[in-house]
């Protein structure tokens, strides 16, 4: 246990998890670290399975296509297939081919896995070239980023053209020493040099990718949780949507930080973010809690 953090199983707390039949899991932070499974995650997946509670793999992360986080997991010993993955490049598709159905050329801050997938979705990748005009902008997280192309991500926002990013993640987390500079970050590099943001942010704290798998699955929001190591992006979607948020501390968020979002929640009437209803040291924890609920039905 870590000091002053006891996530015992109160008569409340029980009866919220013991309705729980589906988990949408965040992923980096989560279940691996950078390019390292956790090593209790394995385990923790299995006790679910044979516990009858699915799982959906959810991730605001966009460098990698479908079928590439499908190798990475498969490579760390997790089997999965394109019906337990969504991202925010499929979100991004998604609100594309819907909102602006004309669209086709898009101009795109993102990695070539992430352009695969989009070209995968029938759309074309513009050129870093004036003359080469875009439908729409696209701005993700982007490990390849090569400077003239920022420029010409920020010189289309100023044009006014549709201009959708993919997640609001400052950072993602890592084990390396260093800091790896995301979509939000790149946003906001953006909106100081064009005062321009993006007419929409998809990927979480949004619920809608929260909403498709309780459609998919034919849940209510109240059998459900999300499970992330984010208060703004993973327990805030778990809060617009009506669903358990719960904080595993295994990646970014700490337990201080858990802690002043808890007491800022209960002196402020307008919070800037929710507290998680549930915070454990990882998910293993929570799959002893979920399995010690289920147990007690």
């Amino acid at each position: 246990m870590l000091p002053n953090h006891n996530p015992s199983l109160t008569p409340e707390l029980r009866g919220r998890l013991a309705k729980i039949r589906h988990l949408a899991l965040d992923m980096d932070g989560t279940i691996y670290l950078g390019n390292n499974l956790f090593p209790f995650t394995t385990g923790f997946l299995a006790d679910m399975r044979n516990a009858g509670i699915g799982y959906s793999f959810l991730t605001n992360n966009p460098t990698k296509s479908v079928r590439d986080y499908l190798l990475k997991l498969e490579k760390m010993g997790i089997h999965a297939d394109e019906g337990n993955m969504y991202t925010t490049s499929l979100a991004a598709i998604d609100y594309i081919k819907e909102t602006y159905p004309a669209a086709r050329r898009l101009f795109m801050l993102g990695t070539p896995s992430m352009v695969s997938q989009f070209e995968k979705a029938g759309f074309e990748a513009c050129a870093d070239d004036p003359a080469d005009r875009p439908d729409v902008l696209v701005v993700a997280f982007d490990t390849t980023l090569v400077y003239s192309r920022l420029c010409r991500a920020a010189w289309w926002a100023s044009q006014g053209i549709p201009y959708v990013a993919t997640n609001p993640d400052r950072v993602c987390p890592t084990d390396q020493e260093t800091v790896l500079v995301d979509c939000g970050s790149l946003q906001k590099c953006i909106e100081h040099a064009t005062g321009r943001r993006p007419d929409i942010v998809l990927g979480k704290p949004d619920p809608t990718m929260l909403s498709g798998i309780m459609h998919r699955h034919g849940l209510r929001a109240d059998e459900i949780a999300m499970v992330g190591d984010r208060i703004y992006t993973d327990t805030a979607m778990a809060h617009n949507a009506g669903a358990t948020g719960v904080l595993v501390l295994s990646g970014e968020t700490t337990l201080e930080t858990a802690q002043k979002v808890a007491e800022d929640a209960r002196t402020n009437p307008h919070p800037e973010f929710f507290p998680p209803d549930v915070i454990v040291r990882d998910v293993r924890e929570l799959g002893d809690l979920l399995l010690e609920a289920h147990q007690g039905k």
